[in-house]
């Protein structure tokens, strides 16, 4: 007994502690920093994010010779605020109601579409139908037929319909998208076990109170995604408006098009209302930044 005892004892001795492994991996990876290669990568990146800002400010601060001039200098002017108050001022533009276009119609737009992708995919995730597989296929496969094939027999559509010319025709034909089926379809069928899902029925739920009351919660990473892209392409969504609206209504996009509709182009004016247009964005990200990321975070969590 007492060679047995000394046995063990060895044993125990010898084999390493897996809490004592888990510490000293903690202890090296909040030890670690990334090093200079990392910090140059990311200064590269920063500034080649940044370059288009800055020369977009850079020509936009100055007159309507600056692009033309070989001996331009790279200090930015002074008349920014003087060719911004030429964008808002100009009548051809109509800047404040183009400006309010492109506000409620990518709200309204990016609202849709994440309510109704996060629908259909939890009836995809989450309900067995018959078909489910071949439907999805379907819907994903749409994403390979470009745009421009449906542009003519839309147009006809509304045209018939006397919808031209309002935001109603930009607004309907986006108010689904296939992408973000896709998109919400795979993060709910990983994210949202499917004995929960049973637990719900078994309470006396209905499909669409199992929905309201588990999926749109637990979509919500993936929905702040969808929703934050989908605002940034009906945003900047150049096409289709400007073949439906009229120039007296048109969305901010289109509005800026008519700055370079003369025969000689005043850049600088151009690209202050570039920049203009691109302000709303950037307070979008500034105030959803951080509900963004703890989004994401709360979704990479699981437990």
């Amino acid at each position: 007994m007492a060679i047995i005892d000394r046995t063990d004892a060895a044993i125990g001795a010898a084999a390493p502690d897996p809490g004592a492994r888990r510490s000293a991996r903690t202890r090296r990876a909040r030890g670690s920093r990334p090093g200079w290669v990392v910090y140059a990568c990311l200064a590269i990146v920063l500034t080649g994010s940044v370059f288009p800002f800055y020369w977009s400010f850079l020509i936009g601060s100055g007159d309507a010779y600056t692009i033309r001039d070989p001996n331009m200098s790279w200090i930015p002017g002074g008349n920014f605020w003087a060719n911004a108050l030429a964008v808002v001022n100009d009548p051809a533009v109509n800047f404040w109601r183009a400006l309010w276009n492109s506000i409620y119609t990518s709200a309204l737009i990016a609202a849709s579409v994440v309510f109704f992708s996060t629908l259909a995919g939890w009836a995809f995730a989450k309900l067995r139908f018959k078909g489910r597989g071949w439907l999805l296929a379907f819907v994903v496969g749409t994403m390979a037929v470009p745009t421009q094939l449906g542009v003519v027999p839309l147009y006809v559509l509304f045209s018939e319909l006397g919808w031209t010319g309002s935001t109603g025709a930009v607004i309907i034909p986006a108010l689904t998208s296939a992408f973000g089926v896709f998109w919400m379809t795979q993060y709910l069928s990983q994210s949202v076990p499917d004995e929960l899902v049973e637990a719900a029925r078994m309470d006396g739920a209905s499909s669409f109170r199992t929905f309201w009351s588990i999926g749109l919660p637990a979509a919500r990473p993936a929905a702040a995604m969808l929703g934050l892209f989908t605002f940034v392409s009906a945003w900047n969504n150049f096409f289709w408006p400007f073949i439906v609206l009229d120039r007296q209504d048109p969305t901010l996009p289109v509005a800026l098009s008519l700055l370079q509709s003369n025969h000689f182009v005043d850049y600088s004016i151009v690209l202050a209302g570039v920049l203009l247009s691109t302000f709303p964005l950037l307070l979008l990200f500034f105030f959803a930044g951080k509900q963004l990321v703890s989004g994401i975070m709360q979704g990479a969590v699981k437990g």
